[in-house]
């Protein structure tokens, strides 16, 4: 039940985005498009997940022990770094046209404040390693979720008639109020 918890409540209660407000350039510069939406939540998804796993051991194996943990941020940045180039190469060599679809923003999520969020967060609220992975993919998976609606919402508006002053960034940002206004409802469902 406990994980049952975790994954509901990451995804849908306490979505990273749409909950906590973090990760929001790439939600407002990548979502144009359903398919580099899905790009983008796949590659954060694997970055969160492999991040949570590092920054648990390295963070109760080493910093820790070693009486380091003032280290902690530098250290995560480190480690999502290094896993980011290591998506962006193989993106690279897999699917040329989502890298080239991704571009700035996949470099970005280095220092996107979702993934060094995520790792952060999963110290301070002392999960064991199995809880930490449940979390984490969870959270990206949240991540994904309001992403690829966004995503929808962005390339329906795309063929609406809409006044001027509302295209483009202004009726983005509406909808992802009313988005985030959307996912605030499942607040009552987990405690």
């Amino acid at each position: 039940m406990e994980y049952f918890v975790i994954i509901i409540s990451a995804i849908f209660v306490n979505n990273i985005l749409l909950s906590q407000f973090m990760g929001c350039c790439p939600f407002l510069g990548v979502s144009t498009k359903v398919s580099t939406a899905m790009g983008m939540g796949a590659a954060v998804t694997f970055v969160m997940t492999i991040a949570s796993i590092a920054a648990y051991l390295l963070q109760y194996y080493i910093l820790i022990p070693l009486e380091i943990e003032y280290m902690q941020t530098i250290v995560f940045i480190l480690v999502i770094a290094a896993l980011v180039q290591m998506v962006e190469i193989i993106l690279k060599k897999v699917s040329p046209a989502l890298y080239q679809a991704l571009g700035v923003f996949l470099p970005l999520i280095t220092t996107n404040c979702a993934v060094l969020g995520v790792a952060v967060l999963l110290v301070q609220k002392e999960l064991n390693l199995g809880e930490s992975v449940v979390y984490a993919a969870s959270t990206a998976i949240g991540f994904t979720l309001a992403m690829v609606l966004f995503a929808g919402i962005r390339e329906r508006l795309d063929i609406e008639k809409l006044p001027k002053a509302m295209k483009g960034i202004p009726i983005a940002l509406v909808t992802a109020s009313i988005l985030a206004m959307a996912f605030m409802g499942f607040s009552g469902l987990v405690k």
